[in-house]
């Protein structure tokens, strides 16, 4: 994984997954190993200097020779202008193949897309830990992909050590405070840092929505990378292992 330097969540959540997943495939087992880019406010001017890092993480990956890299800071990408995930992704992809690493790319932004749409969600509601303005630029990015984001919830947390410490179960409070009439499902964290993981499951029960964060995205999309069952216990339909893989993948 390529993750910020202030990020505490997915070098938490992606292995907790996983982990949970060997209760049900204990043939399966995983290691994770991580390069990180300096970034400790999420600010437009952090998230462009980290960006700039990205080349010589993916550089310090390839040399591990890893089966897949994710690079994992959604907003990081979102805020550079829609689509740019696949720039992003053909950045890495370009350092690995340089290198002689033949690892799948994939990024959180475009997980969390070929998630809504594995799906089959056109619209969404969202949960952020954002200022305002950044939660704009993470709808936009989601609706120039065709998926309509029907209402948006900023909790405002600028320093991004903060947000990792936000407790997930206060999420299951937070989603009511969401319109989810018009909603197909529920993007419940719609940031990589932001915990959310023991609260998926039971805000999908109690909403009556698929419910799914970045990092269940990210994790859904290592899976299919992997050519492995998409089965995560606990970790909302995205994981149950009946949602088939995104068209072109």
């Amino acid at each position: 994984m390529i993750v910020p330097s202030s990020n505490l969540t997915m070098e938490t959540e992606l292995p907790r997954m996983m982990r949970q997943r060997e209760s049900l495939l204990p043939e399966d087992r995983f290691v994770f190993h991580s390069s990180r880019m300096r970034m400790r406010h999420v600010t437009p001017e952090q998230l462009r200097a980290m960006n700039a890092q990205t080349g010589r993480a993916a550089l310090e990956l390839a040399d591990a020779r890893p089966d897949v890299v994710a690079t994992a800071c959604l907003v990081a990408i979102m805020a550079q202008g829609p689509g740019y995930h696949c720039t992003a992704e053909d950045e890495i992809t370009g350092v690995l193949r340089a290198e002689g690493s033949r690892a799948p790319v994939i990024s959180s932004a475009g997980a969390l897309l070929d998630g809504i749409g594995a799906l089959g969600a056109g619209r969404v509601a969202i949960v952020t830990p954002y200022m305002k303005p950044l939660t704009r630029l993470v709808a936009d990015y989601i609706e120039d992909a065709g998926v309509e984001v029907v209402d948006a919830l900023s909790l405002e947390v600028p320093d991004n050590l903060a947000v990792a410490r936000l407790d997930p179960a206060d999420l299951r409070e937070h989603w009511k405070r969401l319109d989810l009439s018009r909603a197909d499902a529920l993007v419940l964290s719609a940031c990589v840092q932001m915990p959310s993981l023991p609260s998926i499951q039971p805000v999908e029960e109690a909403a009556g929505l698929p419910v799914l964060s970045a990092a269940t995205a990210t994790a859904y999309r290592v899976l299919v990378e992997l050519g492995l069952p998409t089965v995560v216990p606990g970790a909302g339909s995205l994981l149950g292992g009946q949602v088939p893989s995104p068209v072109g993948i």
